[in-house]
């Protein structure tokens, strides 16, 4: 009897996988070239290895394939594009916006907001969100971006002499305290043991989502929240969440004390004299993106879930990225002193003549800084690929790629192809000058996306990574330790290396 059943099931399985390859979506997949895959399981046995390996796999067979690649995950068919061309395709369309199930391994930490939502529900939040970072309101949060860029130099400074930091842990600590002042108004400054276990889960939660993967082949959340990493998982999101709850929570109290003032003005100037706030003893405070969603929230628009929702999403996004971004351009300047002794020289002009003092327009006016940015997004993309899902039939350049398909956007890919960077594996910033960019292809470059589903918060991370690094660069010279080039990436959410990134902080006595 049992046998019977074994038996049964393998044939279903083999006219299933007949069905899925020799149908018309099969067929249509089956023309994109691609490594040859098992019967049954496909690529996916290629794949099982060390992170170190699958980032070796995921940077090599496209180059093999170029510009277009499929696989197989059992009986799911991935293409990967990074030709500019397809990527426009895709990305510029209105209708190619949803994510794929990879995302879902997210959906724990931040439900389904502004990152991991699809259709509609995306729609209006990304409505309700975008005034957050029209320019009047990042000039209030430039203020906050400076004085943690400050802070973070002061670190250094107190620590006396030359010093020898890891960079991601170290910057990820300065970047967490900017955007949870930006995202929730709350500083972890002064929070003391509180500060760091919030830091930690945040940190480890990051960690822990790649094992969200084992949800993605098993689609049963039961089996992982018995296994020993998912009670680990819900024991940090248990810390994330009441975090957040109570500082939305006492936001609002805030803001029914203070008669809701301050929300009135959000789209305004926000510098509102003495009032009735002063008299019943309740400090005006720094509006945050919070304020936003709470106005939404007395319109009907949003529950203090969906508030709870965009904020852990800005807590993950807002840090974890521009902390990598930063760590990869302040060891890229290590590396290569002429240009770091290039941005010094633009930076000691433009704070000699602010007053010894950052602001918002001293901070745009370093576009060489700026250049150097740009260039290593370029060649080290915090976020290095997307994951869409085809909404309809699209037609690439060469093939016809059947709705439902998972697409994989290869943004590192794209970002070193030497067809748009003559000699991509070198650091150069002089790349985005204004006449070398005016001819290149729009979609050659994407670190933040692009079309309508791209990054909201880009104007932000590029004034933050803008404020942490200029301080710096003003006050320490910075030497390598670790060469980029012997650094072994491996794959994740977001582009990290295996190993730490350090580089020697020199102090400059003036």
């Amino acid at each position: 009897m049992i046998i019977a059943i074994l038996l049964l099931l393998i044939l279903i399985v083999l006219v299933y996988n007949y069905y899925v390859h020799h149908g018309r979506n099969g067929k249509l997949i089956n023309l994109i070239p691609g490594p040859v895959g098992y019967p049954i399981s496909g690529n996916v046995l290629d794949y099982m290895c060390s992170r170190e390996e699958q980032w070796k796999l995921l940077i090599t067979i496209p180059d093999k394939y170029y510009p277009i690649l499929k696989v197989w995950c059992f009986f799911t068919p991935v293409v990967s594009i990074r030709h500019p061309d397809d990527l426009e395709t895709i990305l510029s369309s209105t209708k190619h916006i949803d994510k794929s199930m990879i995302y879902d391994m997210l959906l724990p930490w931040f439900g389904t907001g502004l990152l991991t939502s699809k259709g509609s529900k995306w729609h209006m939040r990304r409505k309700i969100l975008t005034p957050t970072f029209h320019f009047n309101i990042l000039q209030q949060f430039v203020e906050i971006l400076i004085e943690e860029g400050e802070y973070m130099t002061r670190s250094l400074k107190n620590a006396g002499g030359t010093v020898v930091k890891d960079l991601v842990p170290f910057v990820s600590e300065h970047t967490l305290n900017a955007i949870c002042e930006t995202a929730m108004g709350t500083s972890l400054h002064g929070l003391g043991t509180f500060q760091l276990k919030y830091r930690n889960a945040v940190h480890r939660m990051g960690e822990l989502l790649i094992y969200r993967l084992l949800r993605q082949w098993l689609q049963n959340n039961w089996i992982y929240s018995l296994t020993p990493k998912g009670r680990e998982q819900a024991k940090t999101l248990k810390i994330l969440h009441g975090f957040t709850d109570q500082i939305i929570a006492e936001r609002k109290l805030y803001h029914e004390h203070t008669n809701g003032r301050y929300l009135k003005s959000f789209d305004n100037d926000t510098s509102i004299e003495t009032d009735d706030a002063d008299t019943i003893g309740i400090r005006k405070k720094r509006l945050a993106m919070l304020d936003l969603l709470i106005v939404a929230s007395q319109k009907g628009l949003l529950t203090d879930l969906d508030i709870r929702e965009e904020v852990d999403t800005f807590m993950f996004e807002g840090h974890d990225t521009t902390a990598i971004g930063l760590s990869f351009l302040l060891a890229l300047l290590a590396e290569h002193k002429d240009i770091q002794d290039r941005v010094r020289s633009e930076v000691d002009t433009v704070i000699q003549e602010s007053g010894e003092k950052f602001t918002i327009k001293s901070l745009q006016n370093l576009p060489y800084l700026d250049r150097c940015i740009k260039e290593a997004l370029r060649l080290y993309p915090s976020v290095f690929f997307i994951s869409r899902v085809a909404a309809e039939d699209v037609k690439l350049q060469s093939y016809l790629v059947p709705a439902g398909t998972i697409l994989h956007l290869n943004i590192h890919g794209v970002h070193r192809d030497p067809n748009f960077w003559p000699n991509p594996e070198v650091f150069d910033p002089d790349r985005f000058l204004p006449e070398k960019i005016k001819n290149r292809h729009p979609y050659s470059y994407i670190p933040f996306s692009a079309g309508p589903r791209n990054c909201i918060g880009q104007r932000y991370a590029l004034l933050e990574m803008k404020a942490m690094v200029a301080p710096l660069i003003h006050n320490f010279y910075l030497e390598s330790i670790d060469c980029l080039k012997d650094l072994r990436i491996h794959a994740d959410i977001v582009l990290r290396s295996a190993h730490p990134i350090r580089v020697k902080f020199v102090p400059i006595y003036k």
